[in-house]
């Protein structure tokens, strides 16, 4: 069980009965505006956003050669086979994508579809007095080990992950808690599952399918799935993890009842991202993703080669070569040849040394000269992160300033444009473009503006020369520590005497109280990340005769990571984005879309203009400053590329930052998640059902009984009631449209809220073999592994795999 430390908290998943609801931050105009804003989202939002086109070589099955191997990188050995256990990553996913059932599998836009090798059918055929899904399984699925697939697979796996048996070590159990019982149906190709409470994402559920042998008892599921499978059901088996030479060798199953298999094998391996220009160079890769510079490198021996310029060419035009000219080849030769004999063995080492470094240089083009780079974007997207729990961005109104001091255009632009990929930032914090669940809600907060940005600033307290001015009393303005705890203060004795009063008031009538549920601008405001294990997820706060408390709680993280964070924890900082960045393009403030709330209030003082306007912002005697946490490693040069575009964005409006570089192994766990930055730059993976998989990122964090914070993914430490309710909504209505629009109400308080600014859709860039097919860069798809494989060459004799 992986835990990450934090100095102040604890992260841990959340019960029911250990939660105590606590109502949130201040409200403010934004909130009001952003239901206004949310009902009008067009449905059509989704279709007309198109998701970035796949790149992998699609080819017909008749067109794809029978048997060959596979060479695929992966960042690293996986530590389990067990893709519920919190140490799971990238690797994990990837075997078990191959040779374990999917019951659904994304298509091109990211939505779920059935799976015709394992379902014949799925769907919810009652619903009251309780949803109930029936299953009907292909009847030829089987495990390698020849039984049937069916309902005690079922059992087991929801008997594992449904968090009632601890002695499971289970990393997530998202809505196998919500399951009441699962039943075998008319015969043993159907199951039925009858769920306590309506799930709305049930079709995330049982994918990928483990066997009973695996689920059965805590030792196979907490042990023996770490090293092993004792069945599988997939196209490939599982067939050995040579940990001495960095391999997972998969090879063709031959009980595969489905469309046989392609290729003979694939094999999985470990190669580092900084290590893959060289794999690559050297031959031993088929498959691999890359950085930006490794791809600019793939080009470039390709345009040598159309233009029929071989290796050792390229060596001289733009290799260890391109620096000698006549001058210095004629001196060194010279020197080489001359009289001082110490002098001249110098200068021959030199030669031969270089020499090499051009023959070493020149194989390596031809080599890479038989590769292609495939590009799309990935399912995951780049946020800049505020974190509210304390300092200037505990003041709503300041991440504000922040998000409308930046042109997420023009930094969507630098990292996508000279890729050649579509630039458009994100508009969903829970949906990436072409998922059913997308709709643009940016303007919950608005587009870039300097002036609105300013005033917000000027709103706060924050002008030029503020940090000379000493408070002029013990009083302070809105938004600061003394006012909080007065806030806080007032809010305890109000929350007293509601309890007081709902023991001696009846409650009111439902009509009514929906009225006032309406009129009252929801909880919307800062507070810090909590992600509920599904199933014990706080119910809905009621809202009473007095309406939601409106005080502003910015708690702080936590101390240790449960299970469940730690998994999440992982996908995000395997996240990196392998892009550089181009040249500045001159920010243009655009047409302002923006909604009340996201503006300086009506009255506040015109902001300063230049000189003014540029000069360092201060308050009661503090100046305005901001630590911005960057990654140093050789990865991240892209994401170091993007802040300092931030910085010079956040400069022009008086905000100053501190910036700093640390380690890659200690950026997520030691500052991200701990919660000792103020602003940084991560990545969340996208996924088809954000009312489960994204509430844990924007879920409001509750605090313990011994005092410190239950933190689970919220690491801006920004959320709200209303957010969680809807959150809860969407996941409980099998209404798909009314999902949607719950999600996308949600998305918009999200963006109102200014704790995570969504910035571009990282970049995927593939290199594989030029006769690869079926295999690339699938953007928002998984990979239909039977059908990789390398395609015909005809021939007088007939077809053949290309050489």
């Amino acid at each position: 069980m992986s835990q990450i430390g934090a100095p102040r908290g604890r992260t841990c998943s959340r019960s029911p009965r250990s939660r105590t609801l606590r109502s949130v931050a201040a409200l403010t105009s934004a909130v009001l505006a952003v239901a206004v804003l949310a009902g009008c989202s067009s449905s059509d939002d989704a279709d007309e956003a198109r998701a970035a086109a796949q790149d992998n070589a699609p080819a017909a099955r008749d067109k794809v050669a029978d048997g060959g191997t596979l060479r695929w990188a992966v960042d690293a050995l996986p530590t389990t086979l067990n893709t519920f256990q919190a140490d799971a990553d990238g690797t994990t996913s990837r075997i078990a994508g191959a040779v374990l059932p999917s019951l659904y599998t994304l298509d091109g836009r990211g939505r779920p579809q059935l799976n015709p090798d394992y379902l014949e059918t799925a769907q919810v055929v009652e619903t009251e007095p309780k949803q109930v899904v029936l299953y009907k399984l292909n009847q030829q699925a089987v495990w390698s080990d020849g039984r049937e697939i069916g309902a005690p697979d079922f059992v087991a796996q929801w008997r594992a992950l449904s968090g009632r048996d601890t002695a499971y070590w289970t990393a997530r159990n998202s809505g196998y808690e919500r399951i009441e019982k699962i039943e075998r149906g008319k015969n043993d190709l159907e199951v039925r599952v009858t769920f306590s409470k309506p799930y709305a994402d049930w079709k995330s559920l049982f994918t990928p399918l483990y066997p009973k042998q695996v689920m059965g008892s805590p030792a196979a599921f907490n042990d023996g799935a770490r090293t092993g499978l004792k069945a599988t059901a997939g196209p490939f088996l599982l067939k050995a993890v040579d940990r001495k030479n960095g391999d997972v060798t998969l090879t063709r199953n031959p009980r595969w009842w489905g469309q046989p298999a392609k290729l003979d094998s694939m094999v999985l391996k470990a190669v580092a991202r900084t290590d893959r220009a060289d794999a690559l160079a050297a031959g031993t890769l088929d498959l691999a993703e890359i950085d930006r510079s490794t791809a600019e490198r793939i080009s470039l021996a390709l345009r040598d080669a159309r233009a029929g310029r071989g290796g050792a060419e390229a060596a001289l035009a733009h290799g260890p070569g391109s620096s000698i000219t006549p001058s210095k080849a004629l001196k060194s030769w010279a020197l080489a040849h001359g009289s001082d004999d110490e002098k001249a063995q110098e200068v021959q080492a030199a030669r031969e040394k270089n020499q090499k470094a051009i023959a070493a240089y020149a194989t390596a083009q031809d080599t890479l000269a038989k590769y292609v780079v495939r590009k799309s974007l990935e399912p995951a997207y780049t946020q800049l992160s505020l974190n509210g729990e304390s300092g200037p961005l505990a003041d709503e109104r300041v991440r504000r300033a922040v998000a409308r001091a930046i042109n997420r255009r023009e930094l969507a632009e630098s990292v996508l444009k000279p890729l050649g990929l579509p630039a458009e930032p994100p508009g969903s914090h829970l949906a990436l473009a072409g998922q059913a669940a997308y709709a643009d809600s940016s303007d919950a907060l608005g587009s870039q503006d300097t002036e609105e940005a300013r005033a917000l600033l000027a709103d706060a307290g924050w002008v030029p020369g503020g940090a000379a001015r000493k408070p002029a009393d013990a009083g302070t303005k809105a938004g600061s520590e003394a006012e909080k705890k007065a806030a806080e203060k007032k809010a305890g004795e109000k929350e007293k005497a509601g309890e007081d009063g709902a023991k001696k008031q009846p409650a009111k009538d439902g009509t009514d109280a929906k009225k006032q549920a309406a009129d009252t601008a929801s909880d919307e405001g800062l507070y810090i990340v909590g992600d509920d294990k599904p199933g014990e997820r706080r119910a809905a706060p009621a809202i009473g005769a007095v309406g939601p408390e409106t005080g502003t709680d910015i708690l702080a993280p936590a101390p240790a990571a449960a299970r469940q964070s730690a998994a999440l924890l992982a996908r995000a900082e395997a996240l990196d984005t392998g892009t550089g960045a181009a040249h500045a393009a001159q920010t243009v403030p655009r047409g302002d879309k923006g909604v009340a709330g996201a503006y300086a209030p009506r009255g506040t003082a015109a902001p300063v203009t230049a000189p003014e306007a540029n000069k360092a912002l201060g308050k009661d005697g503090k100046a305005l400053s901001l630590r911005f946490v960057l990654p140093s490693g050789p990865g991240s040069e892209s994401l170091r590329a993007v802040g300092d575009r931030i910085v010079r964005m956040l400069d022009a409006v008086g905000i100053r930052t501190e910036v700093t570089k640390v380690s890659d192994d200690s950026f997520f766990k030691d500052h991200v998640a701990s919660g000792d930055y103020d602003l940084a730059l991560y990545s969340w993976p996208a996924s088809a059902f954000p009312a489960t998989d994204a509430r844990p990122i924007f879920a409001k964090p509750e605090p313990a009984s011994d005092g410190s914070l239950l933190v689970e993914q919220n690491y801006s430490r920004v959320g709200t009631d209303r957010i969680d309710q809807l959150f809860d909504q969407a996941a409980g209505t099998l209404d798909e449209e009314e999902a949607r629009d719950l999600v996308r109400q949600a998305d918009a308080r999200i963006w109102a809220a200014a704790g995570s600014i969504p910035l571009y859709q990282r970049p995927q860039l593939v290199a594989a073999k030029a006769d690869l097919v079926n295999a690339g860069a699938w953007g928002l798809a998984g990979p239909r592994y039977q059908d990789i494989g390398f395609k015909k060459r005809e021939t007088s004799k007939g077809a053949e795999r290309t050489p």
